[in-house]
């Protein structure tokens, strides 16, 4: 006896070949019926005997495309359903509902090896694809992902890639990108002759003599050389006026990461996984990298090709000899986003490389290089982008409004708010270029279309200068919504509480630990212990004040911070402890005497430039976090000599200003540096223990979450929640949402959509 069953599955099934699967296993188990994408999700009507109908779910549920992810799939009898003479895949449909895009997803092991194959059609074909990888957001235009609403449209198939592209026994079958030398999009070396294999040849030659070479990936535009020649990498530095910040590295296969990083086997798997992001590992004393890839840093950032043309810049048949590690940075004249197209290569690469290798394959989002570091046994965020942006957070029920939350003002990213779907954005920068802005404004006219949304309420910053959010508050007034400001470090906590999935009405005490947040009361705030759910906050301590003069500069130069909280006696100490001259000292304090660009701070992230400054680790950043994480590293050396060696006045755990005044008078001791660098970590997981259980004490919560970008330091990290876990607390920290202000928009976003009405 025949039925017909009606099913809809709900996930990521666009642009990873789900129809062709469902295709196939319902050819195995016997069944008629159509496959259509609907957009939000795929409709399937199966039509055969219960049995065969039984065999068809099963496989369908157990063995799904190796990039898909199924949330949800409804099952339903259709008895009105018409009579199937076979199974096909028939024209994709738009409705209405949730959407689910698929990230870009790296080149797979299958596309591998044929790239490499000299008996294969697409041999060192640099566009090389199938339904299990290739470019997907990037190259999107519009929903349902078919061919022609992507940037794949202007290439048409030859008749070889047709018949692949409708046979359900290719590995091609309905896969979007699909093209091959014939047909696909070419490569050129820009404003030269250069093309296709001369091309590839002539960037080779010059990465191999130590040039420069900018080169278009699947989400924007990479600077490359060679990671084992120091005078290629100091080149690079000075042309693009990166004097310090670690470039991150590619290496040619799994053996070459090897060979430079210890990789434990989570690290093996992240590395060869389907989305391949940048991996923070630690690095061998042995390895070829040069020093001047990341000075003064025990880790590197490497991680493995995930294009094609990636792969034949490493590996092709001329005679050119490739290092097997090339510095790969993202593309960009400093503080503007990640070039992504010609023109943005020729205005702002052209001071900066020896050559630019393009392609006509257009980039519609851009996509930063996602970059992660690990702890416990899973991936720590550090900036999502490729391979995660723009997955959703489910909720446990619906917003009740459509929200757009448009992040911070340091390594921006969005978020937008459907349904029970939280949709973060790629990364996109900072904000202090008005380049970065533009992206900003574009990527969120762009999210909206492909998401079919126009929010309700918008959610910014609470700081009233931000270009952030001056641009929400811009967006708001054109499309006539409230505009709801949520102060950052409670965005902060509930971004963690989002991605612990949390009850939005459970109370937690959040540590929110950072550089620079706006304040209620006017002050800078980023050393916050607050009362919280996803309603309000209560802020219950923080870190003790002081004076931060200097405005912007004293985000940089820490020795400002120093000298402020030295107080009276900065001008000789400032001296002793080589902050400044005596003069300096003295016009800081009068600064802060006079009030003159001078603000009260609780500020965590200044907390650590000051410390890094006494210690004489850095007096000054050349990027930010750069005192901080030096002061990290020196840390984790000081544990390694056996921890601190000498014991800490009992009032640390209390008040942090003690801590400082401790850490002078032992530098002034001289005792040794990186002892007292791992003392300060020590000590102020010692005060977040006691402000928790303060916080406890007072209120009942036992529900603890650590957020904040000075969490990004894993050693602060680890012992604040050795502290919290002993005392019997219940602690949620990140792991897939960046803890820095990359996933600060998460949390907007929710707090929100809790409150749309107030203006």
């Amino acid at each position: 006896m025949s039925e017909t069953r009606r099913l809809r599955v709900y996930g990521i099934v666009q642009g990873v070949g789900f129809r062709p699967t469902v295709a196939r296993h319902a050819m195995e188990a016997g069944i008629a019926g159509t496959v259509c994408n609907k957009g939000p999700y795929v409709e399937v009507y199966a039509q055969g005997s219960p049995e065969q109908l039984d065999r068809f779910e099963m496989l369908l549920r157990t063995e799904p495309p190796r990039r898909a992810a199924i949330l949800k799939l409804d099952v339903r009898f259709a008895p009105n359903a018409p009579a199937f003479a076979d199974f096909s895949i028939i024209e994709s449909e738009k409705t209405a509902g949730e959407i689910f895009i698929s990230p870009d997803i790296a080149i797979c092991e299958d596309c591998q090896r044929e790239l490499f194959d000299p008996t294969d059609r697409r041999y060192l074909h640099p566009f090389i694809n199938c339904t299990c990888c290739g470019p997907r957001l990037t190259i999107l235009d519009a929903l349902p992902y078919d061919r022609e609403r992507t940037s794949m449209a202007e290439f048409p198939m030859c008749p070889t890639c047709a018949r692949e592209y409708h046979d359900p026994a290719s590995r091609r079958y309905d896969a979007q990108p699909v093209c091959c030398n014939e047909c696909g999009p070419e490569v050129y070396l820009l404003d030269r002759s250069e093309r296709g294999r001369d091309a590839i040849t002539e960037a080779r030659t010059i990465v191999s003599r130590g040039g420069i070479v900018a080169v278009k990936g699947i989400g924007g535009f990479h600077l490359c050389c060679d990671a084992t020649n120091p005078g290629a990498v100091r080149l690079l530095r000075e042309r693009k006026r990166r004097m310090a910040k670690p470039f991150a590295v590619m290496a040619a296969d799994l053996e070459v990461a090897r060979r430079e990083c210890h990789v434990d086997e989570l690290a093996e798997r992240i590395l060869t996984g389907h989305q391949k992001p940048i991996l923070l590992l630690p690095r061998r004393q042995d390895g070829r990298v040069c020093e001047e890839v990341a000075p003064h840093n025990p880790k590197l950032g490497i991680m493995l090709p995930y294009a094609p043309l990636q792969l034949l810049l490493f590996s092709y048949d001329d005679d050119v000899r490739m290092p097997d590690l090339l510095v790969m940075t993202s593309a960009n004249d400093s503080g503007a986003p990640i070039c992504r197209d010609d023109d943005d290569a020729r205005r702002e690469l052209a001071p900066l490389a020896d050559a630019v290798l393009s392609h006509n394959r257009l980039i519609r989002v851009r996509a930063d290089d996602t970059v992660m570091d690990l702890f416990e046994g899973k991936p720590y965020m550090v900036r999502r982008s490729r391979g995660w942006a723009p997955l959703p957070f489910v909720l446990q029920e619906s917003l009740g409004s459509r929200v757009l939350a448009v992040g911070g003002e340091l390594k921006n990213s969005f978020c937008v708010g459907v349904g029970d779907l939280l949709y973060p954005s790629p990364y996109v920068g900072d904000l202090a270029d008005v380049r970065t802005v533009d992206a900003l404004r574009e990527t969120i006219d762009r999210f909206q279309a492909l998401l079919e949304t126009t929010p309700d309420v918008i959610a910014c910053d609470l700081h009233p200068r931000y270009n952030s959010t001056v641009v929400a508050g811009m967006l708001a007034e054109e499309l006539g919504v409230p505009l709801v400001a949520v102060q950052h470090h409670y965005a902060h906590v509930v971004a963690c509480m989002v991605e612990s999935d949390l009850p939005r009405d459970e109370k937690v005490i959040g540590v929110s630990f950072d550089g620079t947040g706006y304040g209620e009361d006017g002050t800078v705030w980023g050393g916050e212990i607050m009362l919280a759910d996803t309603f309000g906050f209560e802020r219950l301590e923080h870190i003790a004040p002081f004076a931060q003069a200097g405005g912007d500069l004293a985000a940089r130069e820490g020795w400002r911070v120093a000298v402020g909280m030295l107080g009276d006696k900065a001008p000789e100490l400032a001296e002793r402890l080589d902050l400044c001259t005596a003069a300096e000292a003295r016009v800081v304090l009068s600064m802060i005497a006079r009030r003159v660009n001078t603000v009260t701070s609780t500020s965590a992230g200044r907390l650590f430039d000051a410390v890094s400054a006494v210690l004489g680790i850095r007096r000054v950043s050349t990027f930010e976090g750069e005192a901080a994480t030096q002061l990290q590293f020196a840390a984790e050396r000081g544990r390694a000599k056996a921890g601190v060696g000498f014991s800490m006045p009992s009032g640390t755990a209390t008040q942090t200003d003690e801590l400082f005044s401790w850490i002078v008078e032992r530098r002034l001791s001289g005792d040794d540096v990186d002892s007292l660098a791992y003392a300060f970590h020590v000590g102020l997981a010692d005060y977040v223990e006691g402000a928790c259980l303060r916080a406890r004490e007072q209120t009942g919560v036992n529900v603890a979450v650590l957020t904040g970008g000075c969490y990004q330091n894993l050693l602060l990290l680890e012992l604040s929640l050795e502290r919290l876990r002993a005392q019997g607390f219940e602690v949620h920290t990140h792991s897939l949402v960046p803890p820095n202000d990359g996933g600060v928009a998460l949390g907007q976003a929710l707090v929100a959509a809790a409150r749309p009405n107030k203006k």
